[in-house]
């Protein structure tokens, strides 16, 4: 977007889109929250042996309809520069294209192709993020868009209370019992029939200090607090995930199946985002270890109409997924959350109906996609890139 603010957490006012073309006319898309320049590189890179490669130039050739051969082929001729963070990322934004060629040469929707659906319609939740660099501001824009979600039919709703720890909103630093009274305030407005979930951003550093806090809200019956501590600390989610009966989630920005097999002992919900663990491939393989253990997956996904197909697919066909992350466009800032694809997959009754069309079941909108292209000279290498 070209009113993007590096002080804004609202990641959806950029994206990293890939189409993949073949010799026999069809194109998939996929995408991935990460850095564009990042992502394009990793795939644009030329390599100069077999385990340095180029994403792109390992792809060329490859059958698409074998798309977990394509992954570890991708996975492993990139593992010098890969293995996790941003070349899973790019390989996530390929998988997910893959896929979608995939269901288009054989003519069915990816939930098929991945052993068919587990329910008749996905259950999206609104995720709520608001804007304002005061705590009143804040709290009347997060109670307005609650409402929204309320009367709009979402049966789930996701408050993001970002006012306090290293992600809060510029300009608000506040405390336990402000964010309390949020959450408070926020199962006031939509009810006690909406699931309600919460999430603080990383703000707590130490487990007890999360506990406290926690202790405050246990009472607003919440479906679960996400990202209570910052990722690496196993830990100190361990022990507040046995220390409450508040579930606790995480893994949004986790890569591989590796990564999550770390994490599953220590939460009680696994949010793998599809693009950047690593595409539909390996969200399936989280979705099976998390079903092994008895774990609940609830999807991460914050970009556009890409990813919510993308994900809608793996929830689909994953018999422990109860929720999907939904960032609803009509409450969104970004028109690349808007208006990126044609035509969406439509909410209706708080759920999503299960695409029938071929492969993810979007299409790119190709003159939003010429809008936004932006093209980033480097004056000292005397090279452009497009993202």
């Amino acid at each position: 977007m070209p009113d993007a603010s590096p002080h804004s957490l609202n990641t959806a006012h950029d994206n990293a889109v890939v189409q993949i073309f073949t010799d026999v006319g069809l194109t998939g898309i996929g995408e991935v929250e990460s850095n564009p320049w990042v992502i394009k590189a990793f795939i644009d890179a030329s390599g100069n042996h077999s385990m340095d490669l180029g994403l792109g130039e390992i792809l060329v050739g490859q059958d698409p309809t074998q798309p977990a051969i394509v992954w570890e082929l991708l996975y492993r001729q990139s593992l010098m520069a890969g293995r996790r963070g941003a070349g899973i990322n790019a390989i996530g934004a390929l998988d997910i294209a893959i896929w979608d060629v995939y269901g288009k040469a054989a003519q069915q929707p990816i939930w098929k192709l991945l052993g068919g659906s587990q329910r008749r319609v996905v259950n999206p939740y609104a995720s709520l993020l608001p804007c304002g660099n005061t705590l009143d501001a804040y709290r009347e824009n997060l109670l307005a868009k609650a409402t929204w979600a309320r009367d709009a039919g979402f049966k789930a709703v996701k408050a993001e209370v970002m006012i306090k720890g290293p992600y809060a909103q510029p300009g608000l630093q506040e405390s336990d019992e402000a964010i309390a009274e949020l959450v408070a305030e926020c199962r006031h407005v939509v009810g006690s029939s909406i699931e309600l979930m919460v999430d603080v951003g990383y703000c707590w550093s130490d487990w007890k200090d999360a506990l406290k806090a926690i202790r405050r809200m246990e009472r607003h019956n919440l479906f679960f607090i996400e990202t209570p501590l910052p990722t690496d600390d196993l830990e100190g989610y361990a022990r507040l995930s046995r220390a409450t009966d508040v579930r606790i989630a995480a893994g949004e920005l986790l890569s591989t199946r590796f990564e999550f097999g770390d994490l599953l002992g220590a939460v009680d919900v696994l949010q793998p985002d599809v693009g950047r663990v690593g595409g539909i491939t390996e969200a399936m393989k989280i979705v099976e270890m998390a079903a092994n253990r008895g774990k609940l997956v609830v999807p991460h996904c914050w970009k556009s109409a890409i990813g919510v197909a993308a994900t809608a697919h793996v929830a689909a066909a994953s018999p422990n997924c109860p929720l999907i992350e939904f960032l609803p466009a009509p409450v969104s800032d970004s028109q690349l959350r808007r208006e990126l694809v044609l035509e969406e997959l439509k909410v209706e009754n708080g759920t999503l109906s299960l695409p029938e069309q071929p492969g993810l079941g979007v299409d790119l909108n190709q003159d939003i996609m010429e809008k936004f292209t932006v093209t980033w000279g480097h004056l000292e290498a005397g090279v452009q890139a497009k993202v």
